[in-house]
């Protein structure tokens, strides 16, 4: 019944891009957050927006589970799902300590273990604002509580804990939590479901490492009665013993904020807190994938291509409001009041994996690919040590200054933020980033991303052995060599990016396929398939890395007569400290020629793009703000525009940039 799975095992990363940022998230970022969420460095925690309500004095992370535990005395302090900062840094720190032991930060995941589990009450409940402040409150706020949003974040740490080191008491607690959980809110208990998505992913984690059907029947129980009770929020809120919100505001949203407006199989578009939303899409589709529930897989379809078609920025960002961190209506895509959200993309990526494991369609891998190379990646500073909750594609430090309906987006990364769901969540994703490189489907293997590596994974009755030597994406050369020793011969399924114009395939020195993704008769949906693979076999595919220029659909208002650079996977932008100030003077020829020039500095290892442009002199001072459109005062000039990666931006201090720049009138 289950379709395909997400490659899991040990893996050793070679890429040289990839090596660099498996080494920052665990020499500088891993260290870095674990200092913070025990506060034992100064840092400045920013405000995502300027809402005096939103915590910063101090993290307070782990001392709330000290607190919980009985360690310490004190009342709890922070969001009621700070919780979850700490179970998704156990979860960074559980996949590399899978990648290559590590004895001291074993010693400290260990000690954060035994923690949570001397927190967790005697019935399996898990969750520090309620132990310490209001424990009459379990369960009766759920809107917004998080609760089970918590728990969620704890079942894939503990699964991922578990993989790794096969810590029982990890495992143990995580399971009496589910079955905490389900005695009070599933079949047989009481009717509620969390305001934030995210258990359903947890229960499906417990589900696939134990085989136990009552966590996946859970995970799909909280799925199906969601938006079934058109007042079951409101409800909860009469009844609620507290005196207090849990979290302000809430009570005025919307159900579609919740993506709670109606069934889940019943809603076809994209609505609501982006994160929420992608999460609960990612629960879906691996409900769908693992019991081939047609109608389940359907609903996601609608919303992918809601997504996709409409509503996704083409960083791979998605939410276009501060308000909400929302999605809004089709083809609203601000550049410089979006959101854009960091765990947004992340969260998108998870849905993409997921639904590989149904559907064999390369799209799912290049949006997979195109949220990574961008937005995510954008999330962290070179350092590893300052993070981007929002992530825009036009920025102008003195707008975000002195406008409030722009003040949610910063000139530069924070060094912490007070709403701490971010920084943990790129630790997880870039710790685990080869778990997204193949899908595997019983004698099918899909190569999803290119990326320097040598994975050993279960297929064809048997093992296969793939290492790719690489040094994508600043090359679109790609070899590999794959050892299948299964008892059944292996396909392979390589996917040819949406984005190259033109490739090559070579199999054990002999042409494959050659030309475009869609001119060459072995693909189908985005992958190009060599079957019937038996012992080892030498695989080069090449792909036109080319830089293009991109518009986009007209609707967009926003970008009309606007052009965006690409090479690659690599989304391009200006930025000031390059180009000078004032970017929105400049215009990009689109008939000249783009110049590439490599270059390893202050940005990293990159590759730098010139292309030729205008720019319009500003006119003297003392003219009258509007005159006569037949007075044609303003003048242009030659100049040179200087691209650097999307994900670079904002390492040089505060700077103007932009993704999309004005193409030079005819």
């Amino acid at each position: 019944m289950e379709q395909g799975r997400i490659a899991q095992g040990k893996a050793r990363i070679t890429d040289p891009f990839w090596l660099r940022y498996r080494s920052i998230v665990r020499n500088e970022m891993i260290p870095y957050q674990w200092k913070v969420l025990n506060d034992e460095i100064d840092v400045c925690i920013e405000r995502e927006r300027n809402d005096s309500s939103i915590p910063n004095e101090k993290s307070h992370a782990l001392e709330n589970f000290r607190i919980a535990a009985g360690r310490s005395r004190g009342h709890h302090y922070g969001w009621v799902f700070q919780d979850s900062d700490v179970y998704k840094w156990l979860e960074a720190a559980a996949y590399l300590l899978l990648e290559e032991p590590d004895d001291n930060l074993k010693k400290l995941a260990d000690g954060v273990v035994d923690l949570i589990a001397e927190a967790q009450e005697a019935d399996g409940y898990l969750g520090t604002y309620f132990t310490i402040e209001e424990p009459e409150r379990r369960f009766k706020s759920l809107m917004n509580s998080h609760e089970l949003y918590c728990a969620g974040h704890f079942m894939e740490a503990a699964a991922a804990y578990y993989e790794a080191t096969g810590n029982q008491k990890v495992l143990d607690t995580a399971l009496k939590l589910a079955d905490c959980i389900d005695r009070a809110l599933g079949p047989e208990g009481a009717f509620g479901y969390d305001g934030h998505e995210e258990i359903e992913i947890g229960l499906m984690k417990l589900y696939h490492l134990t085989g136990e059907e009552r966590y996946l029947r859970l995970s799909r129980h909280f799925l199906m009665i969601r938006g079934t009770d058109e007042d079951f929020f409101g409800q909860q809120r009469k009844n609620d013993p507290g005196a207090h919100p849990l979290i302000g505001g809430m009570e005025k949203l919307t159900r579609s904020y919740f993506q709670a407006h109606r069934p889940v199989l019943e809603q076809d578009t994209a609505e609501g807190h982006a994160v929420r939303l992608v999460y609960l899409c990612t629960a879906m589709a691996d409900v769908a994938a693992s019991t081939g529930d047609a109608a389940m897989l359907g609903a996601c379809r609608k919303i992918w291509r809601n997504i996709v078609d409409r509503r996704m920025y083409i960083t791979g960002g998605i939410g276009s409001t501060v308000h909400g961190e929302a999605f809004t209506f089709d083809y609203d895509l601000p550049n410089d009041t979006m959101y854009c959200e960091t765990c947004a993309s992340v969260g998108l990526i998870f849905f993409a994996g997921q639904m590989l494991r149904s559907e064999s369609d390369g799209e799912y891998a290049d949006v997979m690919e195109r949220a990574l190379y961008n937005t995510v990646l954008s999330g962290t500073a070179l350092d590893g040590k300052h993070f981007f909750y929002v992530n825009p594609l036009e920025a102008d430090p003195a707008a975000y200054a002195s406008d409030p309906g722009k003040s949610h987006v910063k000139p530069v990364r924070p060094q912490w933020l007070g709403c701490a769901c971010c920084p943990p969540n790129l630790a997880r994703l870039l710790s685990s980033v080869d778990r997204y490189i193949y899908t595997v489907k019983d004698d099918l293997i899909l190569v999803n991303l290119y990326l320097g590596s040598v994975m050993e994974l279960p297929a064809a009755g048997g093992t296969v052995v793939i290492e790719q030597i690489t040094d994508y994406p600043r090359s679109g050369s790609i070899r590999m060599r794959v050892r299948a020793e299964g008892d059944r011969p292996l396909n392979l399924g390589l996917r040819i990016p949406g984005w190259a114009q033109a490739f090559d395939l070579v199999l054990d020195g002999n042409e494959a396929a050659h030309g475009s993704q869609a001119g060459a008769d072995v693909c189908e949906k985005g992958y190009c398939y060599l079957r019937n693979l038996t012992g080892a076999h030498e695989i080069v595919l090449k792909l036109c890395m080319a830089p293009r220029l991109w518009n986009a659909d007209p609707r967009v208002k926003e970008d009309i007569g606007k052009l965006a650079l690409q090479r690659g996977p690599i989304v391009y932008c200006l930025e000031e400290a390059d180009n000078g100030k004032h970017l929105h003077l400049l215009s990009i020829d689109p008939s000249g020629a783009l110049q590439e020039e490599e270059e390893d500095g202050a940005l990293g290892r990159i590759i730098r793009i010139t292309a030729k442009g205008r720019r319009i002199m500003q006119p003297a001072e003392g003219r009258s703000l509007y005159r006569p459109a037949e007075e044609r005062t303003l003048r242009e000039e030659e100049t040179l525009l200087h691209f650097i990666p999307y994900y670079t931006w904002a390492n040089r201090g505060s700077n103007e940039m932009c993704v999309w720049v004005r193409a030079c009138a005819e």
